[in-house]
């Protein structure tokens, strides 16, 4: 199975790829539209900024390579943000994959950005099988998906917000997999298995 990952200067692509090398994969990183195009599966990470991110994206045509790929997509954290309409981060457009906005975290006594362990509920859908409910994993955002009726998991920081989902071929996590020990293995093991 060839798996890509999306190199767009914003991607945590170093944790990522050594996760699915402990599962076995053998990822390759690049920018590429052919390889992208190709690979059986393509993760989709993100670390950073919305609008520098989408600059990046739309300057290098990565942009309109993610929004045609068929295969199973998984977007981590900045990736899942980007996949949709647009963002309340220096007002960004983005990829407009999901109908959806992403918001800001109210600062009302709230720690902004949400750094570190944090439990999901509401699970389901493959990229969730055999994970227990309440099961924490590693979060670091100041900005989250609305909820919507594509969530497949749930998260609380003082207000509910989307902690995964799934629209047609496009899996997303606010979370970071790769930094979540076992149960963010078993996360990417299943997607890799879809």
């Amino acid at each position: 199975m060839r798996v890509a990952i999306v190199k767009y200067n914003a991607g945590n692509t170093a944790s990522v790829a050594n996760s699915l090398r402990r599962l076995g994969a053998e990822p390759i990183i690049t920018d590429d539209a052919e390889m992208l195009a190709s690979a059986d599966r393509v993760i989709f990470p993100g670390v950073g900024e919305a609008s520098t991110a989408m600059n990046y994206l739309q300057e290098h045509g990565l942009d309109n390579v993610i929004r045609s790929l068929g295969q199973p997509v998984l977007g981590i954290c900045l990736g899942m943000q980007l996949l949709c309409e647009s963002s309340d981060e220096n007002e960004t457009s983005c990829l407009g994959i999901l109908p959806l906005r992403v918001r800001r975290f109210p600062k009302n006594g709230l720690k902004v950005p949400h750094v570190g362990w944090n439990s999901i509920t509401d699970l389901r859908g493959p990229l969730f099988r055999a994970v227990e409910p309440n099961t924490y994993l590693y979060f670091v955002h100041g900005f989250y998906v609305e909820q919507n009726p594509w969530a497949t998991a749930s998260c609380d920081y003082g207000i509910g917000f989307c902690a995964g989902l799934t629209y047609a071929n496009f899996h997303a996590v606010q979370f970071h997999p790769e930094k979540s020990g076992s149960a963010g293995e078993l996360i990417l093991d299943n997607f890799l298995s879809l």
